[in-house]
């Protein structure tokens, strides 16, 4: 792979505040990935999840049960660790889009109606770290350092 790609790809000027994102978001999107790929916390699992998908239009359901549960729980990982987290954000960027306006937009903006501010916020804080980076304490910032 071309050096100087991966040096944009990982390079991070961010302080800690990329950091105070990162983690908190990144068990979230982590645990809702394991709901879907394997039925932990409550989840339904990829075949349970799958069904669902299907039942909203995103077909096959299998396979995007599988896209959107890996997303989430590999992107997730991937910003709790600090690991590639500008690709992993944008990912998990589009899967917020795609929940967003495939199963949550007719509700309305609130939660109590199933409505799209939890996966609003979950969009801003991926978009943002898209442009910031992981920055400190991330292994991001100790590749780009060597």
């Amino acid at each position: 792979m071309n050096n100087a790609f991966l040096n944009k790809l990982i390079n991070t000027d961010a302080g800690w505040g990329a950091l105070a994102l990162r983690i908190p978001v990144g068990i979230i999107f982590a645990a809702h990935g394991a709901q879907k790929l394997f039925g932990w916390f409550g989840g339904y699992g990829l075949e349970g999840t799958g069904q669902w998908m299907d039942s909203i239009g995103l077909s096959p359901g299998y396979l995007m049960a599988l896209l959107a549960g890996g997303a989430e729980f590999f992107g997730g990982l991937a910003l709790i660790i600090g690991l590639l987290v500008r690709p992993a954000s944008a990912v998990l960027a589009f899967a917020m889009l795609v929940a967003i306006f495939s199963v949550h937009i007719g509700n309305g903006l609130f939660m109590s109606n199933n409505g799209y501010e939890f996966g609003l916020a979950l969009l801003a804080v991926s978009v943002s770290l898209v442009f910031s980076g992981a920055g400190r304490a991330s292994i991001d910032r100790a590749i780009a350092a060597r």
